[in-house]
C-alpha cells in the first residue's frame, strides 16, 4: 500500500528530472500528501507525445463512475489486476502516468503503537512511482482528472514495514510506461531492488493529515528499535533530509 508520501523538491527541479517540457503547474512543496489530495504527475500528451506535468487529485474516479466519491478508495491499484479489473484496464492501456515522490510514508506494527517509517532512494535522487489517471466528466459539464499508485509485492527490508510497496521505475523504465516505446508494460510491475532503499522513523504526527512541514522528515528519536529496518552508520536525518539532482 501507499497511502502517504512527500514531494518537497522544487517544482522546477523535479521537471528538469522528468524532462517535461512544457509549463510547470505552480505547486508548493508538501511533506505529507494524503488521499483526495491533488498532487503534479507526468503524462504524456497523446498528440504531441511531449511530457506534461499536470497537478491532479489523488484517488481514481473511472470515466463510467456515476459520481466522485469513490477516488477515495482507489488511491492504489495492485499489479496484479491493473489490465484486467474494470476500475483500471482502461487507464492501464491508454492512460499511464508517472508519480513524482521525494519518498513515502509506511507504518512498522511493532509492538504498542505503530511507527512511521520514511522511504526514499539511498542517492537522493527522485522517485518515480507508476501511476495511472483518469478523466471523469461531471453533470455540469466540468471535468475531474485523479489518479492512482500502482502498488506490488514487497521484497528485503520494505516487506518488514508493509506487504505491498509503490512500484518505483528506473529511468530506463520511463518511455516504456509512459508509451513512448512499444512494449510490455506490465512486466515493469515489480519490485525495486531494497539495497536502493533508505528506511528512518518519524514523528507519529505524520498521521494527521493537517500536519504538513519539513520536520516531519526529521528522524524521530523516540521510535522503538526495528531488527533489520534501519541502515547502519552515520544517521543522514541528523538535520534535514536533503536531495540532489542527478546529472
Amino acid at each position: 500500500m501507499c497511502g502517504r508520501y512527500f514531494l518537497q523538491r522544487p517544482n522546477a527541479e523535479t521537471a528538469q528530472y522528468f524532462e517535461v517540457g512544457a509549463s510547470v503547474p505552480n505547486w508548493p512543496p508538501s511533506f505529507n500528501i494524503a488521499p483526495t489530495q491533488s498532487a503534479p504527475v507526468v503524462r504524456r500528451h497523446p498528440d504531441t507525445g511531449a511530457r506534461h506535468m499536470d497537478v491532479l487529485q489523488w484517488g481514481l474516479v473511472p470515466s463510467w463512475s456515476k459520481d466522485a466519491k469513490g477516488g477515495a478508495r482507489l488511491i492504489n491499484a495492485r499489479a496484479d489486476g491493473v489490465a484486467t479489473k474494470p476500475s483500471f484496464r482502461e487507464a492501464f492501456r491508454r492512460r499511464r502516468c508517472l508519480v513524482p515522490m521525494d519518498g513515502f510514508f509506511e507504518w512498522h506494527a511493532g509492538e504498542g503503537a505503530k511507527q512511521p517509517y520514511a522511504v526514499a532512494l539511498r542517492d537522493g535522487s527522485p522517485m518515480a512511482a507508476a501511476g495511472l489517471w483518469e478523466g471523469w466528466k461531471a453533470e455540469d459539464g466540468s471535468w475531474l482528472r485523479t489518479f492512482s499508485i500502482v502498488t506490488t509485492d514487497s521484497a528485503g527490508r520494505q516487506a518488514l514495514l508493509h506487504h505491498r510497496m509503490p512500484v518505483l521505475l528506473g529511468r530506463a523504465d520511463w518511455p516504456l510506461w509512459l508509451g513512448e516505446e512499444e512494449g510490455d508494460a506490465e512486466a515493469l510491475l515489480r519490485p525495486l531492488d531494497d539495497s536502493l532503499l533508505r528506511f528512518w522513523p518519524v514523528d507519529p504526527r505524520v498521521g494527521r493529515v493537517g500536519e504538513n512541514d519539513p520536520a516531519l522528515l526529521e528522524t524521530w528519536p523516540g521510535a522503538p528499535p526495528a531488527a533489520g529496518l534501519m541502515d547502519a552508520g552515520p544517521d543522514p536525518q541528523s538535520s534535514r533530509w536533503t536531495f540532489s539532482i542527478r546529472s
